[in-house]
């Protein structure tokens, strides 16, 4: 995010973001992605948090950080793999134009920060969230007995994750990533209008 507001880039594309770890009321354990978007002014789609962390809390954080989390086409927010967390979308609006137009708004009205917008996977890439949270369990589990911590959390879950589903997560990733640089193409292409 930092690279992109200093080149001029308002708007970019990612799989998934970081947020609030799982436990994190014990080991503070929480990614420096949410700050982030409190203070760079720059959109980033992604399809919502990697679903190994805790959701409600990320969303409480983004929340309490005063950054708009704007979920396309859906009024649930995504859990990256899945397309449905069952928490519902603090904002919801259905096309490019109605997220640049709110953008542009908010620019106007001097606001800091940047805007989250959650971009569901596409439901023929979905891996179920009852489905994707057993493998997800089990990682946790691998990962606690290998007294795995901080920073190594996370590409050891996703490795874990990866080898448990025969590599669909990673399948799926790469297809969230495609939708979500489409989506963000065309509401750079609305902004451009402007």
């Amino acid at each position: 995010m930092i690279a992109a507001e200093l080149a001029g880039i308002k708007i970019f594309a990612t799989g998934g973001i970081g947020g609030v770890h799982r436990g994190a009321e014990e080991s503070f354990d929480i990614s420096a992605d949410l700050t982030e978007f409190s203070r760079t002014a720059v959109t980033v789609v992604a399809a919502g948090p990697k679903a190994l962390l805790d959701l409600p809390k990320t969303l409480e954080m983004l929340e309490t950080l005063g950054v708009p989390v704007v979920c396309y086409r859906s009024a649930e927010f995504p859990a990256f793999w899945s397309r449905s967390s069952g928490l519902p979308a603090p904002i919801r609006l259905d096309a490019a134009k109605d997220i640049a137009d709110f953008l542009r708004a908010r620019e106007a009205l001097g606001l800091d920060g940047g805007v989250l917008v959650a971009n569901p996977v596409p439901a023929e890439a979905e891996i179920p969230a009852a489905e994707i949270g057993a493998h997800i369990d089990a990682a946790l589990r691998e990962a606690a007995a290998a007294d795995i911590l901080g920073k190594a959390v996370t590409p050891f879950l996703l490795d874990a994750i990866y080898r448990s589903t025969g590599g669909r997560s990673l399948t799926t990733n790469i297809a969230l990533v495609k939708n979500n640089a489409r989506l963000a193409a065309e509401i750079a292409v609305e902004l451009a209008k402007a």
